[in-house]
């Protein structure tokens, strides 16, 4: 069988990289012999969860799900009733990019307030707390934020703090989509437990499959109080993996010997480096501070397409010209000076 591999490396989404080939040696090694189904009795469960107790605190909880709408939707469903809301940045991924998912499962209201940077501050919350008690509006109960965010920036250690303690204040939780918290943790020097556990973060949902993983998300909660019955909750949205070692054991490799920050470190340095040197390129701007594995820039319009043809990438903002290039694992110094002449060469041909 043939397959076609001629997919030129661009800066659409981290999720158009491969697989790093110790994750995928470690599916190779996995993939002999027979083991218990579901993770059940099965020792390379007892790793994992001993793996992420070790990550995250003795007192968390980890649950192993497909994919990230999954992981995000579950742990919504597990700390919501279908009367209370969560409380959103308009950008965030659970609100514009899971399709509908936690409205149609959790059967709870997304709140959303604007941000153009991504982030959400107390501030910005605090009118929704007229709610409380009155029978006739959704109930705030969750906040959730995204590590780094869609917009490329990272909430600093003291904006986490403070939305974790406004909302334990007012009876309510925080949840975090860490779809690249590796990339955050990297840009900020630390791990991930002082990013998340420390600063009292209610839930995580852990990614990996944007920085080197074939497949697999994990639900991270920092008190196992919160995930009574979430077993439950994980097979009734369909997330419980029948082969589950496959999950496993891509998180042990992704964990061992910092690949996981390896892996980010590339990223975010290429991120670096290719705002550099569009920077130098006159006719094209960054609308954006590079803070992690996104490059945010205004292109002209008429070039957009003709770039997309050698360099696939996403135009966020129609109305502004403004384009997302993302960085992954596996960006070459190679394809970052690549795409900065063909952009250079365009922008000398229409000026």
């Amino acid at each position: 069988m043939n397959f076609d591999a001629s997919f030129k490396k661009g800066f659409a989404s981290d999720n158009w990289s491969g697989v790093s080939p110790e994750v995928m040696q470690a599916l190779q090694q996995i993939n002999h012999g027979h083991h218990p189904a579901y993770g059940e009795n099965d020792s390379l469960m007892e790793q994992a969860q001993n793996r992420f107790k070790e990550v995250f605190g003795q007192q968390s909880q980890t649950f192993f799900v497909y994919n990230g709408t999954g992981a995000n939707v579950l742990a919504v469903q597990q700390l919501l009733r279908s009367w209370e809301a969560v409380v959103a940045p308009h950008s965030a991924h659970l609100n514009e990019d899971e399709g509908g998912a936690p409205e149609k499962f959790t059967g709870a209201k997304i709140l959303t307030v604007e941000s153009e940077d991504g982030k959400i501050r107390p501030e910005q919350i605090r009118p929704f707390l007229n709610s409380f008690g009155f029978q006739h509006h959704v109930q705030p109960r969750l906040i959730t934020i995204s590590q780094a965010t869609e917009m490329g920036t990272l909430y600093t250690v003291e904006e986490i703090k403070a939305l974790a303690d406004f909302a334990h204040a007012n009876n309510m939780l925080l949840h975090m989509d860490g779809a690249r918290i590796a990339n955050a943790a990297v840009a900020m020097k630390i791990d991930f437990k002082a990013m998340t556990a420390d600063l009292g973060v209610d839930v995580l949902s852990f990614g990996g499959t944007k920085n080197g993983l074939m497949f697999g998300e994990a639900v991270v909660f920092m008190n196992k109080d919160l995930a009574t019955g979430f077993e439950y909750n994980r097979k009734q949205g369909m997330q419980l993996a029948s082969k589950m070692r496959f999950i496993l054991v891509q998180f042990l490799s992704y964990l061992e010997n910092d690949l996981w920050k390896r892996n980010a470190q590339n990223a975010n340095q290429m991120a670096q480096l290719l705002g550099q040197k569009l920077n130098t390129i006159e006719g094209i701007r960054l609308s954006r501070a590079v803070e992690a594995n996104g490059v945010f820039a205004i292109i002209p319009k008429q070039l957009i397409a003709e770039l997309q043809k050698s360099y696939f990438f996403h135009v966020w903002n129609e109305s502004k010209n403004e384009v997302r290039l993302m960085c992954s694992f596996d960006t070459h110094e190679d394809d970052v000076n690549g795409f900065a002449e063909v952009a250079k060469s365009l922008i000398g041909k229409v000026q």
